[in-house]
């Protein structure tokens, strides 16, 4: 069959210079990306290797052609060879806390002594790009020509068609901004910009962390109890409390929980209808550190009223978050940032902070330790949170799958809570290591306690047909809440049914802690029997906040 006078398809030499420069291209964003980001890498980078199959007539065009699609290239080739090499040498991402910080204070002699320190690893990384690009330049040299038989011609309709379609696809994946800002250019602007931020945030920061120490040691709390103190304080992510059987879940998410708080009696109190008052991470926090008091009334920083009453204050994370590491993390201490990928995409599980919690426990430096652990928890993505192939719930129908099928919910919520119970299963293994932890520390009649909480709540098929994050409804703001300490009664089971306020969370912990200062509000501390609940003012409608 012979083709139509006035079609042409594709020479051979621009095919293989498409399939060349694209596989190159490829090749190099698979080093540094893994996953859905690779596919939507190589879809930012198709535009250009698709121009190779456009005939151009002008010599002139075809070798500006041939630089920007060489230029192009070695853009996505350097966001990879970088981004490859910090998952080899740091398992870090350049957006990561530890990348951007050591960025932004290191300065051109540093750099050029890390260069040289490292320099195989650096020679490595240049000669794959070399390779790279003496490979782009050749095959790009090979785009597609249009000649003196093929100018009055147009291209094959099929080829207009593929290429008007893989067009349409790149074009989407530009106008959304969360591909978008993947593009290398985008990516790396925005990286430049943080660590400027960065640096001129830092003395601020520095200066308002030296502020709050300031202002603790001039409130001047005591200590009213005498001996050893540990407290751990455990802040999770994401975690909604109607998905733990430790709360009457139908799946049993939580084993170990409940095997302590058979163990434990009345020295473990379960808060049954906890709540934060914010939907996101960093308010909570917020609230949390600064005893949900607002900005107006200069509130002392939690940590701060620790360190100055006496306590050696330990910050350890599975999270990747500047911000948290600097209004809070860097307050303490000892700062242990276990966790060097931020967002989403982190694969780090929680388990990895179980040995820096040991060390901290087994410091010999201080009797006095306040330990805070900050995880992960169920922070989407949900099956990112647990370990490959350990998901119990994925195997049968049972009555919580019924339940959602019955309330019309998507086979893809109904997989997404799968997933999810499978990380409260998971999650309650390293909450449980940490309590046990906490308990066996120290000698038998030293002072030990322990309080874990979530920072806010998840939607995951509950009240609506859809999975994360969810300002708009009670699951954004249904948390556990458990206290646990081996001297002094806790709460009646009566009282543990109080509703509690997850920014109020700091006065009870200055309680664990047994410190005193002026500023005292036992009306807000969930232990005392002066306890009064305030509603909070969240943007959703609550029926009650007694469940």
């Amino acid at each position: 069959m012979t083709t139509p006078t006035n079609e042409v398809s594709p020479s051979r030499n621009a095919l293989l210079a498409c399939g060349v420069v694209g596989a190159t291209l490829l090749a190099l964003i698979a080093l540094g990306h893994d996953g859905r980001r690779m596919a939507q890498l190589a879809v930012l980078a198709m535009p250009m290797v698709l121009w190779l199959a456009w005939p151009l007539r002008s010599a002139r065009m075809r070798r500006i052609r041939t630089l920007l699609v060489w230029l192009w290239a070695m853009g996505f080739a350097l966001d990879g060879a970088v981004r490859a090499y910090l998952l080899d040498a740091y398992q870090a991402a350049p957006d990561g806390a530890m990348v951007l910080g050591a960025a932004a204070n290191t300065n051109a002699r540093e750099g050029s002594e890390y260069l040289w320190m490292h320099w195989r690893s650096a020679a490595v990384w240049c000669a794959a790009l070399v390779v790279a690009g003496v490979l782009v330049g050749m095959f790009a040299r090979r785009g597609a020509a249009a000649d003196a038989a093929t100018t009055s011609a147009r291209p094959a309709r099929w080829v207009v068609a593929l290429v008007a379609l893989l067009l349409l696809v790149a074009c989407v994946a530009y106008a959304s901004k969360p591909w978008r800002r993947l593009h290398p250019a985008v990516f790396w602007t925005q990286w430049a910009n943080s660590v400027h931020t960065l640096r001129t945030a830092w003395a601020d920061q520095q200066k308002q962390r030296d502020r709050l120490m300031a202002q603790a040691k001039g409130i001047a709390p005591v200590i009213s109890q005498t001996g050893p103190s540990t407290v751990v304080l455990v802040i999770t992510d994401s975690i909604n409390r109607d998905n733990m059987a430790l709360y009457g879940y139908g799946r049993p998410t939580t084993p170990r929980l409940l095997a302590h708080k058979a163990q434990t009696g009345n020295q473990m109190a379960v808060l049954k209808n906890a709540w934060s008052v914010d939907a996101s991470t960093l308010p909570a926090l917020r609230n949390m550190f600064h005893f949900g008091l607002p900005e107006s009334e200069n509130p002392p920083h939690l940590l701060a009223l620790a360190r100055a009453a006496g306590y050696k204050v330990w910050w350890i994370s599975n999270h990747d978050d500047l911000a948290i590491e600097q209004q809070h993390a860097r307050l303490a201490d000892v700062v242990d940032m276990v966790n060097r990928t931020p967002g989403r995409a982190s694969a780090s599980l929680d388990g990895e902070i179980l040995d820096c919690v040991q060390e901290a426990l087994a410091d010999t430096s201080t009797d006095r330790k306040l330990i805070v652990v900050h995880l992960m928890g169920a922070h989407p993505h949900y099956s990112l949170r647990f370990p490959a192939n350990a998901n119990p719930f994925d195997d049968d129908v049972d009555a919580v799958e019924n339940g959602l099928v019955k309330d019309g919910r998507s086979a893809w919520v109904r997989r997404f809570r799968q997933e999810y119970d499978a990380a409260l299963l998971y999650h309650d293994f390293v909450v449980s290591e940490l309590l046990q932890q906490t308990r066996s520390a120290g000698k038998p009649g030293d002072y030990r306690a322990w309080m874990y909480l979530s920072d806010h709540g998840q939607e995951v098929g509950h009240v609506s047909d859809r999975a994360g994050h969810s300002p708009a409804t009670a699951s954004g703001y249904r948390i556990p809440a458990v206290v646990w300490r081996n001297q002094q009664p806790l709460p009646s089971a009566a009282a543990q049914q109080h509703p509690f306020r997850a920014d109020w969370s700091g006065w009870t912990l200055m309680d664990l802690l047994h410190i005193q200062w002026n500023g005292q509000k036992p009306e807000r501390d969930v232990l005392q029997d002066a306890y009064r609940w305030q509603a909070p003012t969240i943007p959703v409608a609550v029926e009650s906040f007694s469940r």
